[in-house]
């Protein structure tokens, strides 16, 4: 069996119980991840309709300024409860800013494309649009999800899950049940 590394400085012996630990606190997360985002897309989609129908802004500002909320959301509790890491909040935003850097450009640029909106001006579609601004959204969501959950794991907090008290905790309840 070969030594792998986990965490900060944290050895396991791959082959063996530890493996079957690490897959299901991994399913976990992604569970958890799912349901954070899942919370997330409400706040999305129900500051989306309020901007959108409401205060009859352009699709693209609707989105902007929900997708903004929706990350201060995620980022949250992402953050305390699924990675549950104790790495420094400001080089963790700062690393989920620079996702957002690429991805909210992006996502802005395709929404107002596909919406047929200007979005310099989001002066309204001199045509139809080509997809409906709903399907737009969730379409856009489901991207943000899977890039974003990689994103995080991978990037932000790479090396620092289960650093908090919560993650330590639960290492340690997994150490006592012979899981680690």
């Amino acid at each position: 069996m070969k030594r792998t590394e986990f965490g900060r400085g944290q050895g396991k012996i791959s082959g063996g119980q530890g493996d079957a630990s690490s897959a299901r606190r991994s399913l976990w997360q992604a569970v958890k991840f799912t349901l954070f985002s899942a919370s997330a897309g409400l706040i999305q989609i129900g500051t989306y309709a309020l901007f959108y129908e409401a205060f009859h802004w352009a699709p693209w500002l609707s989105y902007l300024v929900s997708l903004i909320l929706s990350v201060l959301w995620n980022f949250t509790f992402n953050r305390t409860y699924t990675f549950r890491s104790e790495a420094d909040v400001k080089r963790s935003m700062l690393l989920v800013g620079l996702f957002y850097l690429v991805f909210t450009p992006l996502s802005t640029w395709w929404t107002a494309a596909l919406t047929g909106e200007n979005p310099f001006t989001g002066a309204a579609a001199s045509r139809t649009p080509l997809v409906n601004n709903y399907v737009v959204q969730a379409a856009t969501m489901l991207i943000n999800f899977v890039t974003e959950f990689l994103y995080q794991k991978f990037v932000v907090y790479r090396g620092t899950e289960d650093t908090n008290a919560r993650g330590r905790a639960a290492r340690e309840k997994e150490k006592h049940e012979g899981l680690y």
